[in-house]
């Protein structure tokens, strides 16, 4: 099946992706704030964890278990100081990487059919997305209910 030679080589080509994806990111001026708070190998692990474990990550992993993975990161993101629509920038990043055609791995036209994988993986970026906004959310009402109460309690 196409599909899952497809995954193999997302897989296969993981490291090449994410560094790519790095430099995408870094010519990029809507992620300058991310870039200097977070680390870039901390970006390409992320980057690479995604597309290395792709069959797992769209085949094998439950709805709670990519909650708990993206809430996480939208939480550390938010404590990191990076800009929502920054965070969420990468991300979508993540996801137009894979179907770039200058990597020489994906041909546009050779998706076609593939309807399957596309949907499992706009779904799983999309899941992504939502989580890391959740956590992202969940930890700026935690600081400013902490700075509040310690204005309160002034």
């Amino acid at each position: 099946m196409f599909a899952l030679r497809l995954i193999r080589l997302i897989e296969d080509h993981a490291d090449q992706l994410s560094q790519g994806l790095i430099l995408r990111l870094q010519s990029s001026e809507v992620c300058s704030e991310l870039l200097s708070l977070v680390p870039a190998h901390e970006l390409k692990q992320r980057a690479y964890e995604i597309y290395h474990n792709a069959t797992e990550w769209l085949l094998a992993k439950t709805e709670s278990e990519i909650e708990e993975r993206y809430v996480g990161l939208g939480a550390r993101r938010a404590h990191q100081g990076v800009p929502y629509s920054q965070m969420l920038y990468a991300l979508q990043t993540t996801k137009e990487h894979l179907f770039l055609r200058q990597e020489g791995l994906l041909e546009p036209t050779d998706l076609i059919g593939e309807m399957d994988l596309l949907y499992s993986l706009e779904r799983f970026f999309d899941r992504a997305a939502y989580f890391s906004s959740v956590g992202y959310e969940s930890a700026r009402e935690g600081e400013i209910a902490h700075a509040l109460a310690g204005k309160l309690s002034r």
